[in-house]
């Protein structure tokens, strides 16, 4: 029988390998599959006896810590909507989310989260903390009440209750709400445990936060599904420095990241390399695009595929993937093939392109929102033509490879030659002493729109704008070449790693006359 529902997931892969590793704190202690949902179904069954109802909004705040596994979990199996958010926002940022989001109830580790609590304060939502104290004890609720597990018997979840309700990120307007249902996220589980091959000899270190779609379906959901093992740095958060020891104690066969954390983990394996390396089926990269000069420099350093793969929120992110090896592998410049959904190819007018031709990516299945929360303009944007529209320019290849272009609102239009700035990024990186780069538009009264690019250059480099703009010209058609080139130490990214390119070409456009860029956050 088919299993429509998260928490269903979970559960059968629970009773078919109990006894198997399903989370780890590094170097603290381990639960296994059983153990995980008892503590998940004590802790529902706390919400529930706590007033919790279902369709209640439950904010959650947390490091990548096993509370904030549990909690989580526990919001969904009571009916209720989990909604993670990050525990560095500031005040201002939870008052909005909590408000956008209309929780009930904020949640946090027992340290709580002053900035979090406080907003929460303001609008009148209860907060409560989370606490396991050890692995064969229960996890304890500051809001704890007589609770039974009886209270659950009559809580069934079904495919169509909202689990899950985060924002995107923010990158080109303000965030939108997005609900996601039982059903959405059990067919992404299904379709990343189905690309990738996870099975329950599979181990992962989670490198990305929990509060984004990456690490949450990815991460960690696809494995718990598959009945395999996460492992959570002891610190709660990324460590360069502890990655790779994790990742040889836990006997990890693979592990998914942003190319931002995939530079900080080469750097480091050049700049102190590791005595050995774990054997590893696959590295997977996702949320941005991943230079082709860092992809070889990956597969080249770890000996493992490097598999690129595009998502977003709106579809509970997994939308296409390059394959394993076996079953056909990666191809240079796309992001594989679409995985458990239909995608095609629209342009303006609902038309389906043929193939190499370029038009936005648009899906359906099961795996999409259904719409927005309160926002009927960005519905009737993104919902056009029986299809979801991704807001991104791409084509597909006689293979059926997806390679994008770029974000719609992201193109570069220089005298009416459209211009990927992703194009530009991959060819900046390719310069050995460059770091990080992004490219975008400013405006022009010749061109209309011209090329600025932005990069942060390599430990020790003393690369200048005259060395960046050689290598353009020799390796972009002259059009393609940025006419001013900022080098600085920091660059705006979001949650997930993403550099935010709109802020990045905000911040410069507004110091474009300046004698000295200043450094972010200055």
């Amino acid at each position: 029988m088919e299993v429509t529902t998260l928490t269903g997931l979970l559960k059968h892969a629970a009773g078919k390998f109990p006894s198997h590793r399903a989370v780890s704190v590094s170097g603290k202690f381990d639960l296994t599959h059983s153990r995980l949902q008892e503590l998940v179904d004590q802790a529902a069954s706390c919400l529930v006896c706590s007033g919790v109802r279902a369709g209640d909004v439950i904010a959650l705040t947390f490091p990548n810590t096993v509370e904030f596994v549990i909690m989580f979990l526990a919001v969904i199996r009571a009916r209720a909507t989990a909604a993670p958010l990050n525990s560095a926002y500031t005040k201002d940022e939870f008052e909005f989310y909590l408000s956008d989001s209309e929780s009930k109830l904020l949640l946090t580790s027992q340290e709580g989260n002053e900035s979090a609590q406080s907003a929460a304060s303001k609008l009148n939502i209860p907060h409560a903390t989370a606490k396991l104290s050890r692995p064969d004890g229960e996890l304890t609720l500051s809001t704890q009440t007589d609770s039974s597990l009886d209270s659950l018997a009559g809580v069934v979840n079904d495919p169509s209750d909202v689990a899950l309700f985060l924002h995107t990120s923010g990158t080109t307007s303000r965030p939108k709400g997005v609900p996601l249902t039982q059903q959405n996220l059990a067919a992404s589980v299904q379709n990343i445990k189905s690309v990738y091959q996870i099975t329950e000899s599979d181990s992962t270190v989670v490198v990305l936060p929990l509060f984004h779609v990456h690490g949450l379906l990815a991460g960690l959901l696809s494995s718990l599904g598959a009945g395999a093992a996460v492992t959570l740095p002891a610190a709660g958060r990324f460590s360069a420095s502890t990655f790779w020891k994790d990742m040889i104690k836990y006997n990890a066969t693979w592990y998914t990241a942003v190319p931002t954390i995939h530079q900080i983990i080469l750097d480091r394996h050049f700049n102190n390399p590791e005595p050995f390396y774990p054997k590893l089926r696959f590295i997977r990269s996702c949320s941005a695009s991943l230079a082709p000069t860092i992809l070889t420099r990956l597969e080249e350093a770890f000996d493992a595929p490097v598999l690129e793969a595009y998502a977003m929120t709106e579809a509970s992110h997994l939308m296409a993937s390059n394959p394993l090896p076996e079953n056909g592998g990666h191809k240079p410049g796309s992001v594989g093939k679409p995985v458990g959904q239909e995608m095609t190819i629209l342009d303006e007018n609902g038309v389906p392109q043929a193939a190499h031709v370029n038009g936005e990516v648009c899906i359906r299945g099961l795996n999409v929102t259904r719409g927005y929360k309160n926002n009927p303009e960005a519905n009737k944007s993104g919902f056009r033509f029986g299809w979801f529209h991704t807001g991104d320019v791409g084509f597909l290849d006689t293979d059926g490879y997806l390679h994008l272009v770029g974000r719609i609102k992201e193109l570069i239009n220089r005298g009416g030659e459209k211009i990927s700035p992703i194009e530009v990024d991959s060819v900046l990186l390719s310069h050995p002493d460059v770091a990080q780069a992004v490219a975008f538009g400013v405006p022009d009264d010749k061109y209309g729109e011209e090329i600025n690019c932005a990069i942060i250059p390599r430990e020790g480099s003393n690369i200048e704008e005259a060395d960046v703009l050689r290598f353009c010209k020799n390796n972009l058609a002259a059009f393609k070449v940025p006419k001013k080139v900022f080098i600085t130490d920091a660059l705006p990214k979001t949650a997930s790693g993403k550099i935010q390119r709109r802020l990045v070409a905000e911040h410069f456009l507004a110091q474009i006359s300046a004698a000295k860029v200043p450094k972010f956050g200055a």
